[in-house]
């Protein structure tokens, strides 16, 4: 199956030939990918090398001149490494950019601690006005990638992974979309993790939504959902309860419970495989059925 990865290849290809103000910045991470169209493009992709910092401060340069970058590296160095470049040369700077990361928080089990950035998404909640999509499949990539290109000034992060979901849903910008509809409480899944959260509440008389964007947080759309039961559960495929205060803001006006299930703070000192370290994080159907139902009945 078509990574989202090798999706964003494709699209960023075609939007450097569609849109003279797309540029294409690399630190060396899938630099051979896009042999052919640095061919074409050779002023406007850029590979800085391994230089996090660099890839920052030039995307921020570029935005300043006009155009609107593309900066891509693993999650790891793309927030992590290079956030004093984020908070300083495109929030300080009030220039915008997209950043597309892949590798995030169990991609790639044998690269092991170096490659793993589960506290990505809660890093650039400190910081304002960040739009955040975490797709679930390729062409929800290719749909949120393509609006992210188009968007103006924004600074916006798009979250690619190995992990997806077997079908793509129709999703929309900003908003979560209900998938199953219950009566007892919902249970929001993020990007990758609802595939697993659809097994785990089967037969089970709860609301599904489904985010692919959690920057915006839709409050609207998760208040519609929740009916007279208000009780929340986050599954998130990063830091567990990254998005709790935004529910909790959302549900601010009345008496509610949230549950946020992701992954741990505790490190896991094993390498594995993608499936292992859900289970290890109690991610996988099993783990997450025993805590829904244990939140919600």
């Amino acid at each position: 199956m078509e990574t989202m990865r090798e999706r964003f290849f494709d699209v960023t290809a075609d939007l450097l030939d569609q849109d003279p103000r797309i540029a294409l910045l690399l630190a060396d991470i899938s630099a051979a990918s896009f042999t052919e169209a640095a061919r074409r493009h050779p002023d406007r992709v850029i590979n800085v090398g391994i230089r996090e910092q660099l890839l920052i401060g030039a995307a921020g340069g570029m935005a300043l001149t006009g155009m609107r970058p593309i900066a891509h590296t693993f999650a790891s160095f793309l927030v992590e490494r290079p956030f004093e470049q984020v908070k300083l040369d495109l929030e300080h700077q009030g220039v915008g950019a997209v950043l597309v990361s892949a590798a995030g928080s169990y991609d790639w089990p044998a690269g092991g601690r170096t490659h793993m950035a589960p506290g990505d998404v809660a890093l650039l909640d400190t910081l304002p006005g960040w739009t955040v999509h975490v797709p679930g499949h390729p062409d929800e990539a290719e749909t949120l990638l393509r609006h992210a290109a188009a968007d103006g000034d924004t600074k916006v992060y798009v979250r690619l992974s190995v992990h997806q979901n077997a079908d793509a849903r129709p999703v929309t910008p900003g908003r979560f979309l209900r998938v199953r509809e219950g009566r007892h409480g919902v249970v929001l899944a993020v990007g990758p993790m609802l595939d697993a959260v659809l097994d785990a509440t089967e037969g089970l008389d709860v609301t599904v939504l489904y985010a692919a964007t959690v920057r915006p947080f839709d409050a609207a759309g998760l208040r519609a959902a929740l009916g007279e039961r208000p009780d929340v559960v986050l599954v998130e495929p990063y830091l567990a309860g990254t998005s709790a205060n935004e529910a909790h803001a959302a549900l601010a006006d009345r008496p509610h419970r949230v549950l946020g299930l992701g992954v741990p703070r505790e490190e896991h000192r094993h390498y594995g495989s993608i499936p292992e370290h859900l289970a290890a994080y109690g991610l996988d159907a099993a783990g997450l059925r025993d805590r829904i139902t244990s939140h919600l009945w």
